[in-house]
Order: structure tokens, then C-alpha cells, then sequence
């Protein structure tokens, strides 16, 4: 082979293991005779593409042939979940009625579509008398729960929020994850009118203008340990 190597007129990898053992100096020594070779010693002891550290291995034949590697897309993105919840949702259908009450919650719906969109946010679902809605700035989350909590009024509603901010996992047109999990426990323990939120969102925004009324430490359903649960003042 060492002779027929030279004669080599083609782009070429070599891919080879064992750093300075004797057999990645063989392969060294092999591959430095084709001309404008491309040779990348990668880590593990597997020669096979599908056996151990495979990773390094398929990035490398992979940019060799495309020129390049593609971004790795995460399903996991830092955001700020807010959660609606109409209160006495189900004494206001039983003294409306169906079809007044159904009137009523097209118009929160929309409301509310219109206020998180203002707000650059995202409006992921509706939960049936609320929404889930999520935010790339936790301080325009705030902002925006206290105005969705001021345009349902006039409608004869009040509405509790809560937020929360950590890493959510997207899945489709949905989110998951412990972050969207917590932020719907904190709206389940917000007053009528009140915009509850995490202590993680308090620290975020500190600075911005925003301020808070400690409602001290609470426990949340399924969630470990304590948490420390702030009251939006405006």
C-alpha cells in the first residue's frame, strides 16, 4: 500500500485512532504519503463508525464531505411561562349559561391573544378558562400578565397569573418540562387579580423598575423542597 498511496488524486480522510501508540503512528506514517491529505486523529479505540466514541468520527466525515457541520438544534430553551386562569370559572357558566359564557371566553381569548403578541410572546395553548403562553424576556412576561389581568376586567372576569422562568422543552407546538410544570402550580396559588411569581423571575428582572411583595415560602405539588413566591405590586 505504500507504494500505491501516492498515486492517490482525490480528496481524502483518514480517520485514525490510538494517538501516539504505534498504531497511530502506522497510520500517520501511511496517510502523509497521499497528496493533500486530510488526516484527524480521533479519540476512543473502536475503528468502527458504529462502536464506542462514534461521535468525533461521524462530525469529521461528515464536515469532509459537506464542508461543514450543521447547527445542533436544542429542544431545550430558557423562557418564561405564564399562566392564565379565569376565577370562578365554573360559578360564571352555571349563572350565564352555555352560550353567553362561550361568548365571553372568545373574547378573553382574544384579549388575551392579542395582549402576549404585544408583548412578543408566544401563545402556546389555551387551557380551557386560561392560557399558556411563553416569553424570551421574563420582564415583558410580567408586564404583559398585569395587562391581561386589566383588560379581562371590564369583561366582569378576574383572572390569576403566575410565571416562572427556567428551561422548557419544546415539543412541536407544545412545551414541557419541570419549569412549565412549576409555573402552573404558582398560578394555582395566586389570588383573584394577583400576578404570582417565582423568586427565579424576581431575580431576572432585577433593576428593571418592576417591584414585589414577598408572599413568603410555599410548597408546590410535585415539586421538591420550598419555594419562595412574590406578588406583583401595581
Amino acid at each position: 500500500m505504500r507504494a500505491v498511496v501516492p498515486l492517490i488524486q482525490v480528496p481524502t480522510l483518514v480517520l485514525h485512532r490510538g494517538g501516539d501508540s504505534p498504531a497511530g503512528a502506522d497510520a500517520r506514517s501511511l496517510a502523509e504519503r497521499i497528496p493533500g491529505v486530510r488526516q484527524i486523529d480521533v479519540p476512543g479505540e473502536d475503528y468502527l463508525f458504529f462502536i464506542g466514541d462514534t461521535g468525533p468520527m461521524l462530525d469529521a466525515i461528515e464536515e469532509f464531505l459537506t464542508g461543514a457541520l450543521p447547527a445542533h438544534r436544542s429542544d431545550r430553551v430558557l423562557a418564561t411561562v405564564l399562566f392564565t386562569d379565569i376565577v370562578s370559572s365554573t360559578e360564571q357558566l352555571t349563572e350565564m349559561g352555555d352560550r353567553r359564557f362561550k361568548e365571553l371566553l372568545v373574547t378573553h381569548d382574544e384579549l388575551l391573544r392579542s395582549e402576549v403578541e404585544r408583548f412578543r410572546g408566544r401563545l402556546v395553548r389555551s387551557t380551557g378558562d386560561g392560557v399558556l403562553a411563553t416569553f424570551d424576556g421574563p420582564g415583558r412576561a410580567v408586564r404583559c400578565a398585569c395587562a391581561l389581568r386589566d383588560e379581562v376586567r371590564p369583561l366582569g372576569l378576574d383572572i390569576r397569573v403566575g410565571l416562572h422562568s427556567g428551561e422548557i422543552e419544546l415539543r412541536d407546538d407544545d412545551v414541557a418540562g419541570m419549569a412549565v410544570h412549576i409555573g402552573a402550580r404558582v398560578a394555582a396559588l395566586a389570588a383573584p387579580g394577583e400576578v404570582l411569581v417565582s423568586r427565579t423571575v424576581t431575580d431576572l428582572v432585577a433593576g428593571s423598575g418592576i417591584e414585589f411583595e414577598d408572599r413568603g415560602e410555599h410548597g408546590l405539588k410535585g415539586v421538591p423542597g420550598t419555594w419562595n413566591l412574590f406578588s406583583v405590586v401595581a
